[in-house]
């Protein structure tokens, strides 16, 4: 029996995606479990994979729409069912009169089959319908609040007259990229200032999307900090050993995630997030590694640190920053996990306190290793030592279990060979 398709809930909390590719020709039957779409995400690309075998009788979106989670995509139908008269069922699919409804229902209902029917990009302009209820997506809506925008004067682009996302960047590509301001009055020229400008900059979805998630965890998670160092000169003893005649390079960053790993096990207390209900014990240690992009930051998730070697954790490190930086992660990469890594110390920065990634319980924000004058035996010598921070949430893990977890983790570093047991 033909039934809809809809966009289906890809990340959690999401109100919309886009639909990128269908991966599958049209009115071929597919299997279950095949991608029968491609969606982005804010931060990934997720493939759509079938529940059962089917056919998809009419696309409802052309590629590259955005979509609101729950909205119809497709028209779908059994693998071999035959259906003869696809127009008549796309109508009453998408909420056909019924016989003897009133006219402008039928009209309404057959206008709406008419949009879907086509297989082409919807039209650049449309009007809004004759009514005072304004169509928008939930991101355009978001969209048009922020930026300061009237949704009555926009024109959407979508099945009658639905406003998308599209719509808003097109509006705001039309404002001024920059905005003079005037130099202040003064009758010594010798005083006056050059003008400045201003270039409005309209948000990705990456960076709503960040935004979103970071004032969140502030205003909802009672953050403190743990601050800490460590001599290290051992551990780029060991890391610079390691590396000789390899291909699969290890970096400072990888021998980290195996420190926190192997702390995790040893504190389990800190191996923990908070729920509503429950704090929930996890048993593998999945730390997110916090990878810059072009268009913002991104946390792929290194599941079970504790068990891999240092050169596994290398090469998966390796993979998902790459992906990341080319715009391929997949959605599950991104989720769970219940702490994360951020390095800066690449930039020359000695220290900073980094925000946790909901629903995590913690972050370690670390910084740059520094040749310092410090006291061994009794003497002063100059050593390498390493800062860093740990931003933890006070409602799953308290300050004792926070600290034990610091001392593992500063043993291990300077310790290194224990790592590699």
């Amino acid at each position: 029996m033909a039934e809809l398709l809809r966009m289906p809930e890809v990340a959690a909390g999401a109100e919309s995606a886009l639909l990128s590719a269908w991966p599958i020709e049209i009115g071929k039957p597919y299997a279950a479990g095949e991608v029968i779409a491609i969606i982005e995400t804010d931060k990934a690309v997720v493939d759509f994979e079938a529940e059962a075998a089917g056919v998809i009788m009419r696309p409802l979106v052309t590629e590259g729409t955005e979509v609101a989670i729950g909205d119809p995509i497709a028209v779908v139908a059994g693998p071999d069912e035959q259906i003869a008269d696809l127009e008549a069922t796309v109508v009453a699919l998408l909420g056909g009169a019924a016989p003897g409804a009133p006219a402008s229902q039928s009209t309404q209902t057959a206008q709406t089959a008419q949009t879907a029917s086509a297989n082409t990009a919807p039209p650049a302009v449309a009007a809004q319908p004759a009514t005072d209820r304004i169509f928008a997506s939930p991101l355009a809506r978001r969209m048009a609040r922020d930026e300061g925008i009237d949704l009555a004067a926009v024109r959407g682009s979508g099945p009658q007259g639905r406003i998308r996302r599209n719509d808003i960047e097109a509006m705001l590509a039309q404002r001024p990229a920059a905005v003079a301001t005037p130099a202040p009055a003064n009758t010594d020229a010798s005083m006056t200032a050059a003008p400045g400008t201003v270039e409005r900059i309209p948000h990705t979805r990456l960076r709503r999307a960040i935004a979103t998630r970071l004032t969140q965890s502030k205003t909802q998670a009672p953050h403190f900090y743990l601050r800490g160092s460590a001599r290290v000169d051992r551990l780029l003893d060991l890391r610079h050993e390691i590396n000789e005649g390899e291909d699969v390079r290890i970096s400072v960053t990888d021998l980290l995630l195996k420190a926190m790993g192997t702390a995790m096990a040893q504190v389990p207390g800190a191996n923990v997030i908070w729920t509503e209900d429950a704090i929930e014990q996890h048993t593998s240690v999945d730390i997110g590694l916090a990878v810059a992009t072009e268009t913002g930051l991104v946390t792929p998730v290194v599941r079970g640190v504790g068990a891999l070697t240092v050169r596994d954790i290398a090469r998966v490190t390796q993979d998902l920053a790459s992906r990341a930086r080319s715009g391929s992660l997949r959605q599950h990469e991104l989720e769970g996990g219940v702490t994360s890594l951020t390095n800066l110390g690449m930039f020359g920065t000695e220290d900073f306190d980094a925000i946790i990634n909901p629903p995590q319980s913690s972050i370690l924000a670390v910084g740059a290793a520094r040749k310092i004058p410090v006291v061994a035996d009794g003497a002063v010598t100059v050593g390498t030592v390493l800062r860093f921070s740990l931003s933890v949430d006070h409602r799953p893990i308290d300050g004792a279990t926070a600290a034990a977890w610091m001392s593992a983790f500063v043993g291990l570093l300077e310790r290194p060979a224990k790592l590699l047991a």
